[in-house]
């Protein structure tokens, strides 16, 4: 199984702390399909940059950049408009916890 990154991006600096009650739902949505992904051991990490810039990062597994691809597009955040993705392959070379 390859590793792949894709990353969020926001609409606007400091996206985090401006969210509409509409963007908060469409984050929430996002979240809740992390957490499923993680579960099923599609998702290997996840989370947002800090700053004034909040890109967020999603690293996991899939057998082929399409099925990859296909992973990044249904995310909630950027199915809806609300971000765009970057798709790019991965290897994760060291993790805590991870066999080395």
């Amino acid at each position: 199984m390859a590793e792949w990154v894709y990353f969020l991006h926001t609409p606007r600096d400091n996206f985090a702390a401006t969210m509409t009650a509409e963007e908060i739902s469409v984050w929430d949505e996002h979240f809740v399909r992390l957490k499923r992904l993680l579960a099923e051991g599609t998702l290997i990490l996840a989370g947002p940059t800090l700053g004034q810039i909040n890109t967020g990062i999603a690293i996991i597994e899939a057998p082929d950049e399409a099925a990859a691809r296909q992973i990044m597009e249904q995310d909630p955040a950027i199915s809806s408009g609300l971000a765009s993705g970057e798709l790019r392959g991965f290897r994760v070379s060291l993790l805590r916890g991870r066999d080395g």
